[in-house]
């Protein structure tokens, strides 16, 4: 099933945790709705600027998955809402002050990036129905920074 034109929901309910621990990863419609949003608002938009494919690392999960990998079940990927991506070829810290500054979101999250090595890490972001909290953090040495520290 496609949820834009170049995302599918098949990527973003890809898991190799899910696969070993025998987990069902399967969205209801809600979910799917949310994953379109998200594509439509952010994931398509960076692909569209930046002129290069998105690569997913994390997308859905359900809350038994959510678990399994050590996050939680009120995590915005649980509905739908978030994704972990990078774009290869473009410094995560590049395409984090592209969002920050240019487009609607509710989360963003530059996690594990290590200043002077542009592809360490990786980029969430999540975008909800509503009003959006642009809520800027930084994710390092297991500890949340407020906005961009890079």
């Amino acid at each position: 099933m496609q949820l834009s034109p170049n995302f599918t929901l098949a990527e973003f309910t890809a898991s190799a945790t899910a696969v070993a621990q025998r987990i069902d990863n399967t969205p209801n419609a809600a979910q799917i709705a949310a994953m379109k949003m998200l594509c439509a608002k952010v994931l398509e938009p960076l692909r569209a600027h930046f002129g290069r494919p998105v690569h997913l690392s994390s997308g859905f999960r359900t809350p038994k998955l959510c678990l399994a990998v050590g996050s939680s079940v009120d995590s915005q990927h649980a509905r739908g809402e978030a994704a972990d991506f990078e774009i290869p070829g473009i410094d995560n810290v590049t395409i984090a002050r592209f969002i920050r500054d240019r487009m609607a979101f509710d989360q963003l999250i530059l996690e594990n990036y290590v200043r002077g090595q542009p592809d360490s890490g990786w980029i969430h972001v999540s975008y909800r129905d509503g009003r959006l909290r642009k809520d800027v953090l930084t994710y390092s040495r297991r500890t949340y920074f407020k906005g961009l520290l890079a």
